[in-house]
C-alpha cells in the first residue's frame, strides 16, 4: 500500500476532460491560506449550505407539513426530525464528494457509469427538478394571489419572468445571489418566529411528538403525507447541486486543505440545515397549535391556512406573515432549482445551454400543468399538485442517494477521505429506510 500523501503535498482533481463544474463561479471565493484563522474561512465557506438549504423549505414543504399538522397534530415531527438528521449526513457526503473529486455528483456518475445508466439516472433526476419547480410554481402564485389578489392562473403564469431574477442575480457574482438567498431566508425565519409566538404551541406535545410512532407505518393516510415531508426534506437535485456549489472555493489542494475545505464545509450546510429545520417544524407545529388543537383537522390547502390563521390566532397581519414568508420561500427555490438544473445537463450530458434558456424551459414544463391543474380544478387541485410533486421527488430520491454513497465509500476514488466504515453504515441505512419506505408507498397507493 502506497503512503499516504504529505499534508502540504498538492491533490489534483480527477480529469474529465470537460469544463469544470459551474465554470463561470468555480474556484471564485478566495479561502484564507495557512494555519488558523478559524472564523475567517467559516465565513468563507458560509454561504453554499444556505442555497442548498432552500430547497429544504420550498413551498412543496408547506403543503406537506400543513396538511400532516393540521391532519395528526405533532405526531409527524419526529419524520421532519429524521428526515433532517439524513438530509445533513447526505448532504456532507455530497460536500465531501465536490470537494475531494473535483467532481459534482452528475459528473461522477457520468465517469463511474455506462451511457445507458447515465442517460436514465439524467432523465430521473430532470424530472425531480421539474417537481421541485412545480411546487416553486404554485407557491409562488399562491402567495401572490394572497398577497395581490392576482387570479391563480395569471400568477402562475407571472413566475415566468423569475427567469430575469436569475439572469441578474447570475451578473452580480455568486456572493451577491448567496447573500440574496440568505437575506430572504432571513425574512422567512423571522416571519415564522412571530407567528409560533402568536400560535403558542403546548409545548409537551410538541416534545412528545419528536418520539417516532409506528402509528406512522401503519396508517396509510400518515404514511402517504410522512413520504411528502420525507420528499420535501431530502431532496436528490440538492445533493448534486452542494456537490458543485462547493467548487466555488479556492481552497488548497493539499491534504491538509481539502481536510478543512469538508470540515467547513459540513460546518455551513449542517449550520444551515438546522434553519430549514426550525421552518418545517414551525410550519406543522403552527398547523397543528392553530388548526389540529381546535378541531380544524381538515386544512390541508396553504388557501384555507392563510384564511384560518388571523381569526383563529387573533392577531391582525398573522395571515399577512404567512404569505410574505411563502412568497420569499418560492423565490428563494427559484434560484437553487435553476443552478441545480445547470449542473445536471452539463455533468450528465455535457450539454451546454445559456442559463435563460433553460430556466425558462423549466419553467415552461412547470407551469403548463400547473394551469391546467389551476384551470379545471382550482386552488385545491393545485395544493394536491403540491403534495403530489414531493411524492415524486421522494421517489426518484434513492436514484441520487445510492450513487452518492458508493462514491464517498470508494477509496480508489476519495483516496484517505473515504467513509469510513461507522459512516457506511449510516450511509447504507439511510439509503435502505429511504428506499423502504418509497417502496411501501408504491404497495399502499399504486
Amino acid at each position: 500500500m502506497s503512503p499516504p500523501p504529505a499534508a502540504d503535498s498538492v491533490i489534483e482533481p480527477i480529469p474529465t476532460g470537460h469544463q469544470p463544474s459551474l465554470p463561470e463561479a468555480h474556484r471564485s471565493v478566495r479561502v484564507p491560506g495557512g494555519v488558523g484563522q478559524f472564523w475567517r474561512k467559516l465565513g468563507a465557506f458560509a454561504g453554499p449550505g444556505y442555497l442548498v438549504a432552500v430547497g429544504y423549505m420550498d413551498p412543496g414543504n408547506w403543503a406537506t407539513d400543513i396538511a400532516g399538522g393540521s391532519s395528526f397534530g405533532y405526531t409527524l415531527l419526529s419524520v421532519i426530525l429524521f428526515s433532517n438528521l439524513m438530509a445533513m449526513l447526505l448532504q456532507s457526503l455530497a460536500a465531501k464528494l465536490g470537494i475531494v473529486t473535483g467532481l459534482d455528483l452528475a459528473q461522477a456518475c457520468r465517469q463511474q457509469y455506462s451511457k445507458p445508466v447515465r442517460i436514465m439516472l439524467w432523465i430521473l433526476c430532470e424530472i425531480a427538478i421539474a417537481a421541485c419547480d412545480l411546487a416553486e410554481v404554485i407557491g409562488t402564485a399562491i402567495a401572490l394571489q394572497l398577497l395581490f389578489g392576482i387570479p391563480l392562473v395569471m400568477g402562475i403564469c407571472l413566475t415566468a419572468a423569475d427567469v430575469l431574477l436569475i439572469l441578474m442575480l447570475h451578473q452580480r457574482g455568486f456572493r451577491q445571489l448567496e447573500a440574496f438567498v440568505v437575506a430572504l431566508l432571513i425574512v422567512i425565519t423571522g416571519c415564522f418566529a412571530i407567528e409560533l409566538i402568536l400560535s403558542r404551541p403546548d409545548m409537551a406535545a410538541v416534545a412528545k411528538g419528536f418520539v417516532p410512532t409506528t402509528q406512522i407505518a401503519t396508517n396509510p393516510a400518515m404514511l402517504y403525507i410522512a413520504i411528502g415531508i420525507l420528499g420535501a426534506t431530502v431532496m436528490p437535485h440538492n445533493l448534486y447541486l452542494h456537490s458543485s456549489l462547493v467548487q466555488t472555493r479556492r481552497y488548497e489542494r493539499t491534504q491538509r486543505g481539502l481536510k478543512e475545505a469538508v470540515k467547513f464545509a459540513t460546518i455551513d450546510s449542517t449550520v444551515a440545515l438546522g434553519f430549514a429545520f426550525f421552518i418545517n417544524a414551525a410550519i406543522l407545529i403552527l398547523a397543528a397549535s392553530a388548526f389540529h388543537a381546535t378541531g380544524r383537522t381538515d386544512v390541508a390547502d396553504i388557501h384555507q391556512a392563510y384564511d384560518l390563521l388571523t381569526p383563529v390566532l387573533g392577531a391582525a397581519g398573522a395571515s399577512a406573515l404567512f404569505a410574505v414568508a411563502l412568497l420569499a420561500s418560492g423565490q428563494n427555490s427559484t434560484v437553487t432549482a435553476t443552478l441545480a438544473g445547470q449542473i445536471v445537463m452539463e455533468g450528465f450530458v455535457d450539454f451546454k445551454i445559456a442559463p435563460w434558456v433553460r430556466r425558462l424551459a423549466t419553467r415552461l414544463m412547470a407551469i403548463i400543468p400547473a394551469v391546467i391543474v389551476a384551470i379545471l380544478y382550482g386552488a385545491e387541485g393545485t395544493t394536491r399538485l403540491l403534495i403530489l410533486s414531493q411524492v415524486i421527488l421522494s421517489l426518484q430520491l434513492p436514484f441520487a442517494v445510492v450513487p452518492l454513497v458508493k462514491f464517498t465509500s470508494d477509496r480508489g476514488l476519495m483516496g484517505g477521505f473515504a467513509n469510513s466504515a461507522r459512516l457506511k453504515i449510516g450511509a447504507w441505512a439511510v439509503s435502505a429506510i429511504i428506499i423502504i419506505l418509497n417502496l411501501k408507498l408504491l404497495t399502499e397507493f399504486l
